[in-house]
């Protein structure tokens, strides 16, 4: 058995290609367009690279789009008081503050700041609360992600055993809850392992769907994949650098991702690839986002 390959670039080229005609019928029906700020402070490479993209994205989809560039050593109050103005500005429907942040700057509290209507991001304790019960606006981008992969692919979710390995609240916490909820693209029976779970193999060869966060290369091994199973591989690990074919004086990493994927292409029924997998899925999601924020903020504002 080869797996098919779960492609996240086509998924996402498809889900997009739906917020932009949702994008359209808003502006011309209801003369509402959806509005981004990204906030970044300092100039981490990384930090650059995820904003621009995400702003690159926004302005394709036909949104109103701000990237709002402070600098490094902001103090904390003023960059709580930006939040705060954006939480009052009624062209923008979805704030996001890349992190990290510099060390002054204490990121709970910047996350808290943010309107939760606004929280496209979906990691305001409001948000995951509503998300626990089954009544989330923003469901958290990467999980949302992953979510939109089992689905489209055909994955069978209902009544499956669904093995998540990693406990962050960013990835782990939020994709076991909504696979668990008694909803559609959900009812699953979840089983949530960590670093601290013993015998882990046991618990992989039992999932019909794997969905593996856990923060380092092969942490899944071939053996430990049931035959037959959907794979969801969310590490994005960067183990080295080869020459860029293009122009070999630069170099590009070479990344992979928390699963063995050759060894368990062999075994799976469906995996996803690492790059090209769940990354393309994560700034979509936060898309899909801000196009529902404006729609609620649009429906709210007709019933006043």
């Amino acid at each position: 058995m080869t797996a098919k390959i779960i492609s996240g670039k086509e998924i996402s080229e498809q889900i997009r290609a739906e917020l932009k005609t949702e994008v359209d019928a808003l502006k011309q029906e209801h003369d509402v367009t959806p509005g981004l700020v990204t906030i970044l402070v300092g100039q981490n490479p990384a930090s650059v690279s995820y904003v621009t993209a995400k702003q690159q994205t926004s302005k394709e989809l036909g949104f109103y789009s701000i990237q709002d560039n402070q600098p490094v050593d902001i103090s904390e109050e003023a960059l709580l008081a930006l939040v705060e103005k954006y939480n009052h500005d009624p062209k923008i429907h979805g704030i996001l503050v890349q992190l990290p942040l510099p060390k002054h700057i204490n990121e709970t509290k910047v996350l808290y700041q943010i309107d939760p209507s606004k929280d496209v991001d979906g990691f305001h304790p409001v948000n995951v609360g509503k998300l626990m019960i089954g009544t989330a606006d923003f469901l958290p981008c990467t999980p949302a992600g992953i979510q939109e992969l089992l689905v489209r692919s055909g994955a069978q979710i209902a009544g499956a055993e669904v093995v998540v390995v990693g406990r962050s609240n960013i990835v782990g916490k939020p994709i076991a809850n909504m696979l668990l909820q008694k909803a559609p693209g959900a009812n699953a029976t979840v089983t949530l392992c960590h670093t601290r779970t013993r015998d882990l193999a046991f618990h992989t060869r039992r999932a019909d769907i794997l969905i593996v966060a856990a923060g380092f290369p092969n942490a899944v091994t071939g053996d430990m994949v049931r035959e037959g199973a959907v794979v969801i591989d969310v590490g994005v690990n960067r183990v080295g650098e080869r020459p860029n074919k293009k122009d070999p004086t630069k170099m590009i990493p070479i990344l992979k991702g928390d699963v063995d994927f050759e060894a368990a292409k062999e075994r799976a029924a469906a995996i996803t690839p690492v790059p090209g997998g769940v990354g393309p899925m994560t700034i979509t999601m936060l898309m899909k986002n801000t196009v529902k924020s404006a729609r609620l903020h649009h429906e709210r504002a007709q019933k006043k």
